[in-house]
């Protein structure tokens, strides 16, 4: 047993954006940069972010599933070369109760096969196109569904606290970190819709099946969307809740006719299973 206890962070105090904190890093950001490039994973940036020894990194956007496996390989490729500079790099959700979370924010959006942006339209407000007001629609109403892909452990939930820019409301806005979607690049052809729900402990490939699947709906059904969210959504209660423990998770997935339409019975029972398992071993647990 390695026994690791009282580890340091990186940095001690809040690095978003800060060039001296992150240049105390560059040592190890730097060859993940090029490590991840030579890897085929096109790196826009890494950046400092609020919490001590917290960093973020962009990826420029690729299909679904080419994206997922580069998801995959950051997570990978990041812990050995991070574990090479005697380093550590942790995916947790929540590791500190006293520090925000850590997120995976995932953006999408929908274009023609001839590289057309179909959310994008000059003349509607945000300049969101039907199509898009219709896919955000979806990712509402059917957000509690798939919450289980965006948090799928015990600690996920841990992140979802009040003033801590983890949002646990099924609302969108322009721009309000408050809210579970944003809108982001309004009014251009890289108008686009971000969950920013799922921590960074999620599996890729669950996250984007369930957030395609509900924005797809929502066109299919040629559903309404309400208006924006304005203000501090974690004071509103009467905005509607994403679940806020694995428990009501795994309840709301598995009584929902319309995920195991989507994705199929087999899978939804399989992931339920996954989620219970999880559950009863942190039930029956001693834990610090």
């Amino acid at each position: 047993m390695k026994k690791f206890r009282d580890l340091l962070t990186s940095g001690t105090y809040n690095q978003d954006y800060h060039i001296l904190s992150t240049s105390r890093q560059e040592s190890v950001m730097r060859r993940i940069r090029n490590g991840l490039h030579g890897a085929g994973i096109a790196i826009e940036c890494s950046k400092g972010e609020s919490g001590p020894g917290q960093g973020e990194i962009n990826v420029r956007y690729a299909d679904p599933l080419v994206m997922a496996d580069q998801h995959t390989l950051i997570k990978h490729g990041t812990k050995e070369i991070a574990s090479q500079e005697n380093r550590a790099i942790t995916y947790m959700a929540k590791w500190n109760y006293q520090l925000a979370g850590s997120s995976s924010h995932i953006h999408s959006s929908l274009w023609t096969l001839d590289g057309a942006p179909l959310f994008f339209d000059r003349n509607s407000p945000y300049g969101m196109a039907n199509v898009m007001r219709h896919y955000l629609a979806g990712l509402l109403k059917y957000s509690r569904d798939i919450t289980l892909f965006l948090a799928p452990y015990v600690n996920s939930y841990k992140r979802f606290q009040k003033g801590t820019f983890a949002p646990n409301k099924a609302v969108w806005s322009p721009d309000n970190r408050t809210a579970g979607f944003r809108v982001c690049g309004e009014g251009s052809y890289a108008a686009r819709v971000e969950c920013r729900i799922g921590g960074a402990d999620l599996n890729p490939y669950l996250a984007f099946a369930g957030l395609i699947a509900a924005g797809l709906a929502g066109i299919t059904e040629n559903l309404e969307l309400p208006g924006p969210c304005h203000g501090d959504a974690y004071r509103d209660r009467d905005l509607p809740d994403i679940p806020k423990t694995l428990r009501e998770s795994i309840e709301v997935a598995s009584n929902s006719a319309w995920l195991r339409d989507v994705l199929g019975d087999d899978v939804v029972k399989h992931y339920v299973h996954a989620a219970r398992w999880e559950r009863l071993e942190y039930d029956r647990r001693i834990t610090d």
